[in-house]
């Protein structure tokens, strides 16, 4: 009788056991609680939120600090602002970069949703300081920010001893809250005051990235176009001279097709207003979109997950002219545009492009 009743309760417990484990294989198949599906999703979230700091981080925190201002916190935003002073002049001596930041997990999820790459081709010496001429600018130069103010592709060990820092609109660093994030990833203002710091008080070993285009080939980013705002903008390699700092040319294929824009023809409306804001405010307004949070169906200010791939090309040698002539900076100049051509001749077709496509110099 006994043999019976622990042969019926040990059937009982195989039967449970059996149900707990197909409820849980179950639970887990569940689609939302997919492995691929989650990591998918935390890197559209990681994507985002790079997205919607860089559009309304800075205004919101302004608005959020007067409102305290306003109210029984007061004090809060009083310290801030008092502090914000004081702290006023940091960016043009370089920022305040922290490794901690550099290496969140949160750039691995943002550099595999694309997915981004940093190509090296040849050795940069620490004894020499750089300037990186970035192209093309795209609509937010994510792969820009993904390679020099993250660790996500690993640039301090692609380029070990040196420094990467990623120039952006000094307006931004007028921003609460919004410069100490730029900052934390060794963002700095692209201004002449910003660069001669690093280039003359900061050692060697600097590489300064500049988004050479600036707004104005923003203007012309689209899917399929492989253009550079590039002909008449010299003030970087007359920097250059003066600090005899190297040139690197640098090319990212893909940071045109991960979003749509309406383009503005010249001579149109739209293209007035974009000069305008352009001119005055120092950005040009786009109208673009994305994909959808939720949906790659649907639009959105979430990038379409397209490989963006940087590579950095040969440093051409600059040697140091305190005051260059502007025969000196026709002449770097034109070597500059020379070699960004070859660059991106010599490596277009290992990243889709046909052996006909020609790059744009505008």
């Amino acid at each position: 009788m006994k043999t019976l009743i622990i042969a019926a309760y040990s059937g009982v417990l195989r039967g449970t056991g059996s149900s707990i484990l197909s409820a849980l294989q179950d639970l887990f198949s569940v689609t939302w609680l997919n492995r691929s599906k989650v990591e998918k999703q935390l890197q559209v979230i990681s994507v985002l939120q790079w997205v919607l700091s860089f559009l309304v981080l800075g205004v919101a925190c302004s608005v959020i600090l007067m409102y305290i201002f306003c109210t029984d916190c007061w004090l809060i935003a009083v310290l801030y602002f008092t502090w914000l002073v004081f702290d006023w002049n940091t960016p043009k001596k370089g920022g305040r970069r922290s490794e901690w930041v550099r290496n969140w997990a949160v750039w691995r999820y943002f550099r595999d949703y694309f997915p981004i790459q940093l190509v090296k081709t040849h050795n940069l010496l620490t004894t020499r300081n750089y300037i990186f001429g970035y192209h093309p600018h795209g609509i937010m130069g994510l792969g820009a920010f993904c390679n020099f103010s993250t660790e996500a592709t690993e640039v301090s060990k692609k380029f070990p001893g040196i420094r990467p820092y990623l120039a952006t609109l000094a307006g931004n660093f007028r921003m609460p809250v919004l410069r100490e994030y730029l900052m934390s990833g060794g963002i700095c203002p692209v201004n002449r005051d910003t660069i001669d710091y690093l280039l003359s008080k900061n050692g060697s070993g600097n590489a300064i990235i500049i988004v050479v285009g600036g707004a104005a080939e923003s203007l012309s980013s689209r899917p399929g176009k492989n253009a550079v705002t590039l002909r008449n903008r010299k003030g970087f390699v007359k920097l250059a001279l003066r600090h005899g700092a190297d040139l690197v040319p640098t090319y990212s294929f893909g940071e045109n097709e991960v979003y749509k824009q309406v383009i503005f023809e010249e001579g149109s409306w739209g293209r007035w207003v974009q000069k305008k804001f352009q001119k005055y405010i120092g950005f040009a307004p786009c109208i673009f979109h994305g994909r959808g949070f939720f949906s790659s169906d649907t639009w959105g200010l979430v990038p379409y997950s397209k490989p963006i791939t940087t590579v950095v090309g040969e440093p051409i040698t600059i040697p140091k002219l305190e005051h260059p002539t502007q025969q000196d900076i026709d002449l770097y100049h034109a070597m500059y545009m020379e070699a960004l051509v070859k660059l991106f001749d010599k490596h277009k077709t290992k990243f889709g492009l046909p052996e006909t496509e020609v790059l744009e110099v505008n």
